[in-house]
């Protein structure tokens, strides 16, 4: 089976956990817009939708769901989104769309974080995908000699601005054996804005499309 049809089956059994007049955090990136299709289908049964790139509140509004901002919604119920990385342990890399900060925020923001994937994304340990950070144009070099302090060797990810009209830089190499204690560390270098690890606040449900249905981990 197919990685997309994978994805699809997660989106689908995400939708069990969509309550009637929800509003609902959606997230960025391939398997995001399988979840925003699916929730399509059904939109006359949430209030609206909270998104977290330009890009998903263009395809939320194409399907004709209404798009809210946080500003407008208070908290949230729930936040769906995909992810580069997930561990057994609900701890997950994202950003490899570039919409890391406002992935972020919107979890924080939201009651339950159910993260879906297909199998593959699945791994004992984060870290072989590089880890996206976010930084303000000036303090890119900066920080990039920061994080070579820590063992990484970041990289310019070149052509990319974010929504927030910033920079990223991919991490490669950084020993993730703690990623609390690495997303804490990363948080507290001047000049990033976000790091892609979502450790501190992981997600409440992994849900895993493979070949025959999902598995959810919680």
């Amino acid at each position: 089976m197919s990685a997309n049809q994978q994805k699809l089956n997660a989106a689908r059994a995400a939708m069990e956990h969509i309550e009637y007049d929800w509003v609902v955090g959606v997230g960025t990136g391939s398997t995001a817009n399988h979840f925003i299709d699916v929730l399509a289908e059904s939109k006359d049964r949430i209030d609206g939708a909270v998104a977290s790139s330009e890009a998903s509140a263009q395809r939320l509004g194409e399907h004709g769901i209404r798009v809210l901002g946080l500003d407008q919604t208070g908290d949230l119920p729930v936040y769906v989104d995909g992810a580069d990385e997930a561990t057994k342990h609900l701890h997950l890399i994202k950003g490899g769309g570039a919409a890391l900060t406002r992935e972020k925020i919107v979890a924080a923001a939201s009651e339950k974080f159910i993260c879906i994937a297909d199998s593959s994304k699945l791994v004992p340990v984060l870290g072989k995908f590089p880890l996206p950070i976010e930084v303000i144009p000036m303090a890119r070099s900066y920080v990039a000699r920061q994080i070579c302090k820590f063992g990484g060797r970041p990289v310019y990810r070149e052509g990319c601005i974010t929504d927030n009209g910033n920079e990223i830089l991919d991490v490669h190499g950084l020993d993730i054996s703690n990623p609390v204690e690495m997303e804490t560390r990363l948080n507290q270098l001047v000049g990033i804005v976000t790091n892609g690890l979502f450790a501190n606040r992981p997600a409440n449900v992994l849900i895993l499309g493979e070949d025959q249905g999902v598995r959810e981990i919680t």
